[in-house]
């Protein structure tokens, strides 16, 4: 949702941006209803959706690397065991995804492969795969909870991600909100779409929108800034720990994050300079090492 008009300021105002803002955001909505009501390209859905009632879900939204799946699936495999967890597969590719879906049938993982998602822009197709999860997979399926993750998190013990869920209604990672040079208060604030859980029968009537907001400075899942978050006291929220740390000593944070979240590692594929990413993709596996031995996980992680 654009900021207000009010919010604009008179510079903003002479580059016509109100009316810029209100275009995009128009048509962005049009192509995110057209995509909600496209058919799965694969996965049987009315199975999932019988396998997941009154359950607790967890949803991957998948994005061209089969490796993270099989790692992120055994694992939640083996330290989450009473979890349904679901690969929605947002990969364009027919034969990447093919071999994303065998992983998640190996690791006894449900899949199911999008359909062809209309924007190239990473965080806005993202926010478009969870709409349409929302509307196609969620909200038919009433499990008694739900969360959504990023393909390259991985739990490395056992842990409860619902377990806030009985007092609230949401639960995961707190991100506050980019200052813009319009759009009013600085303090709007979301759940980070790649670790968000929720309580099904609190949100199953509101018209959820995991998009991005970018006109007042909101990531992927901030349209639910005013559906959801916005009434709701920061203060008063039970939030997922987190901390982000380069992967070894002597770097600095910006130059090759990783993201603690509990017990979980988040890679942090999208953040970092590329010079490191070889050797980050190599320590994050000898950190993976031990917890994938313990879940039965045999594959060499050294390629």
């Amino acid at each position: 949702m654009p900021p207000r008009l009010a919010d604009y300021r008179w510079h903003d105002w002479f580059r016509l941006r109100p009316i810029a803002h209100r275009l995009k955001t128009r048509r962005y909505r049009a192509a995110d209803r057209r995509f909600r009501r496209q058919s799965a390209r694969a996965g049987d859905v009315p199975s999932i959706l019988s396998r997941m009632r009154g359950g607790r879900v967890l949803v991957t939204v998948a994005f061209r690397d089969p490796r993270t799946i099989a790692w992120q699936a055994a694992l939640i495999r083996h330290n989450l065991s009473d979890v349904i967890h679901v690969i929605a597969d947002n990969t364009p590719e027919d034969d990447l995804a093919a071999e994303i879906g065998r992983c998640a049938a190996t690791a006894g993982a449900l899949y199911v492969h999008l359909p062809r998602n209309p924007s190239r822009a990473p965080s806005r197709s993202h926010g478009m795969a969870i709409n349409w999860i929302w509307d196609n997979i969620i909200k038919p399926g009433e499990p008694e909870v739900f969360g959504f993750l990023d393909d390259d998190i991985y739990p490395t013990a056992p842990d409860d991600p619902f377990r806030s869920l009985s007092k609230q209604s949401f639960y995961g990672v707190v991100r506050p909100g980019v200052p813009v040079p319009f759009g009013g208060p600085a303090q709007r604030w979301f759940l980070w779409a790649g670790f968000c859980m929720f309580n099904f029968r609190a949100v199953r009537h509101i018209d959820l929108d995991f998009s991005q907001d970018w006109f007042v400075g909101l990531d992927t899942g901030g349209g639910n800034w005013d559906k959801l978050y916005r009434d709701v006291p920061r203060f008063s929220v039970d939030e997922q720990p987190t901390i982000f740390v380069p992967y070894r000593e002597g770097l600095s944070m910006a130059d090759a994050p990783i993201q603690w979240c509990g017990p979980w590692l988040h890679a942090v594929g999208l953040m970092g300079r590329p010079e490191h990413e070889t050797e980050k993709a190599k320590a994050i596996a000898r950190l993976l090492q031990g917890p994938l031995s313990a879940a039965g996980y045999s594959a060499d992680l050294s390629d």
